[in-house]
């Protein structure tokens, strides 16, 4: 099974389009192309979860919480990237391709990770 990435509403869309141009046939899209443009944390972690996707963020301060709430419900978290905005984007993007090339979404399921990787 293939990664599938959602990118939230204040991220960094140079990684989005670095990502596309470096790997075409990724799976990404943004919570503006799919009309969750301002709501809130648990409603995309909602949607983000029935859609199966990996949520990449650079909200550090309550998208963990949200996220830490749903797992400890039992309800469906396919996976959350913090990703601080200052890291590099040329780092995350390799990062990111390197997770969706190296690992599937079973993988990332109920966890919320830290990049960069090093």
């Amino acid at each position: 099974m293939t990664i599938r990435f959602l990118a939230d509403e204040n991220f960094d869309h140079r990684i989005v389009n670095g990502l596309q141009r470096r790997a075409p046939n990724l799976d990404i899209t943004t919570v503006q192309q799919v009309g969750l443009r301002t709501l809130d944390d648990p409603t995309v972690l909602e949607w983000a979860a029935r859609e199966g996707r990996i949520l990449l963020t650079h909200d550090l301060a309550t998208m963990k919480d949200c996220a830490y709430e749903r797992v400890s419900a039992g309800v469906p978290m396919p996976g959350v990237f913090e990703i601080p905005e200052h890291v590099s984007i040329a780092v995350v993007i390799q990062d990111l391709l390197l997770i969706a090339e190296a690992s599937g979404p079973d993988d990332w399921k109920n966890t919320v990770r830290y990049l960069p990787l090093r």
